[in-house]
């Protein structure tokens, strides 16, 4: 039954309900608004949870695609004096399969936490929740679009809410942290866009029939092309003049796949290009910053594997070792850094970067285990970060800062907010039986197999997080306590249920995986087929 409902569609668009009634809501009535913004947020997390109980595996989510095009152009090509009719189309195509999947649950999961977090929000409420739910269209979008322009613009989509929701909703530094948000992440998107009309114009061709001929930024297209050695794309001996123009050179393969690892690497971030993402975590509004560190790094990492990886193995096989150093690089760098913080959510952000470099280490091994490594340890990431920046915001709104110093023996006042944080440190350094534990360890464990070496070092930043983690929590929950903290309350009602629901997630997947593992079964098989057969060859 599900799948012959525009599911994608329904899930992509729902938030569009909720803006249309806060558009028509009084700015004042700050209740209506917030209580229509987390109820909109419910529909897509329920939409998705359908869904993924509903995917099978086996199919790899070939029920679940909507296609319908968007763009379809009609021009003149000259070659070699002759004159043909190409078409440039342009395709809405949706789909679903075990790499998107889980991120997307991880979207309506953290964006509806982030609706319950906002209730710290203290001014312009309408505007707030429409931008809230313009950015989670976005999100959802980039997890499913399988047309590139259609993905670019999803990924554009999410730039312009989170500088609004930086800006307006942030603290003291808030409009610098929003301009170097925005300037390096168009810097990013605008070198993702060159790396799509490249292959848009060469791997991008197809011919349907001799009067049929055109130009797709379909995924598929792009991918099966690249994939048949008979294509125009990688064969240009085979075919005449008229085509010869289309050949990706190797040279052309390494451009884009180093355009594309700089685009991604932006958002991911990968070591230098991350000082953009210390200020958004500062600077911006802790649901806010909920989603950043929860979803938005995260698009970095999909858009990397989805296009960098699988579209070119051969390089990504090439350059593994690189990718391995950058990942140990972003661990030890992260790691060091955040031990000598004294601002907690400065910590945390340093603790982000550290925990993608454990991501790049999964995707350079380039095998299955740490494949499904990289993908558990973003959606476990995603929820932990969640769940950290979650308690900061509550913390912040009781005592005014988050400053390690000026923070101690919180637990006696605030015991369940204090058990919450410890589970999420706890969570966060790896602890078994959490879901941090098995993202870090199947991530290891397959790059052991080919870079021992390099494994051994990333082990130090695991230990090293262990001690940043350990030092920063119980500086908040136990030690001396301040007078002027004795009387805090603990969590209420509308705080505790999105703290208990994140930890209800970490610890399933930390002690059922299959959970995550069970849809991206077949989610790397044809990379693993690529590259097997490179290796073999």
């Amino acid at each position: 039954m599900i799948s012959e409902l525009p599911i994608l569609s329904l899930i992509t668009f729902s938030p569009l309900i909720g803006i249309i009634i806060l558009a028509l809501l009084p700015r004042g009535s700050s209740r209506w608004l917030r209580v229509t913004a987390i109820g909109t947020a419910i529909l897509p997390l329920l939409l998705s949870l359908w869904l993924y109980a509903d995917y099978d595996s086996a199919k790899d989510g070939k029920p679940y695609e909507e296609q319908v095009t968007w763009v379809d152009t009609h021009f003149d090509r000259l070659s070699d004096g002759a004159s043909n009719s190409l078409s440039f189309k342009l395709q809405y195509h949706m789909g679903i399969d075990g790499l998107s999947l889980p991120l997307l649950l991880l979207t309506t999961i953290v964006a509806l936490m982030a609706a319950l977090a906002s209730v710290h929000i203290k001014k312009r409420w309408k505007s707030f929740y429409i931008w809230f739910l313009l950015l989670e269209i976005g999100m959802m979008g980039v997890f499913m679009a399988r047309d590139v322009i259609l993905f670019f613009v999803f990924f554009e989509m999410t730039l312009i809410p989170m500088f609004f929701l930086i800006g307006i909703w942030g603290y003291m530094g808030r409009e610098k942290a929003a301009n170097r948000f925005l300037i390096y992440n168009g810097i990013g998107s605008a070198i993702m866009l060159i790396a799509f009309v490249l292959l848009i114009s060469t791997a991008g061709f197809s011919i349907e029939s001799e009067s049929v001929q055109f130009f797709s930024g379909s995924y598929d297209v792009i991918k099966a092309n690249l994939m048949d050695p008979q294509a125009a794309v990688n064969a240009a001996s085979a075919w005449n003049g008229n085509y010869g123009n289309l050949f990706m050179s190797e040279s052309m393969h390494w451009t884009i796949f180093i355009l594309l690892l700089i685009a991604f690497g932006i958002k991911l971030p990968i070591f230098p290009f991350h000082t953009w993402m210390l200020r958004v975590h500062t600077e911006a509004p802790p649901s806010i910053v909920m989603i950043h560190s929860g979803i938005l790094l995260k698009m970095g990492a999909y858009g990397l594997l989805r296009f960098g990886i699988i579209l070119f193995p051969e390089q990504a096989h090439e350059w593994a070792t690189v990718l391995a150093v950058l990942g140990v690089i972003n661990i030890l760098y992260g790691a060091v850094l955040a031990f000598v913080q004294k601002e907690f959510k400065l910590v945390l952000a340093y603790s982000s970067i550290s925990h993608m470099g454990i991501v790049l280490l999964g995707i350079a091994s380039l095998n299955e285990i740490g494949l499904q490594g990289a993908m558990i340890q973003l959606v476990s990431h995603g929820l932990i970060s969640a769940l950290l920046f979650l308690i900061v915001g509550s913390l912040y709104e009781r005592t005014g800062t988050t400053e390690l110093g000026e923070l101690g023996g919180l637990a006696r006042s605030m015991p369940f907010m204090s058990g919450v944080l410890l589970t999420a440190g706890m969570a966060s350094l790896g602890l078994p039986g959490l879901s941090g534990f098995i993202g870090e360890f199947l991530s290891l464990l397959g790059l052991f197999e080919s870079m021992r070496i390099l494994t051994a070092v990333a082990v130090l930043g695991v230990i090293l997080t262990a001690v940043y983690v350990l030092r920063s929590v119980l500086a908040i929950t136990f030690g001396p306590m301040q007078e002027k903290y004795v009387a805090l309350r603990d969590a209420r009602l509308i705080e505790a249920v999105p703290m208990i629901a994140l930890v209800a997630f970490i610890v399933l997947i930390g002690i059922f995986p299959a959970v995550l593992t069970e849809p991206m079964k077949h989610g790397f098989d044809t990379l693993l087929q690529q590259l097997s057969g490179k290796v073999g060859g």
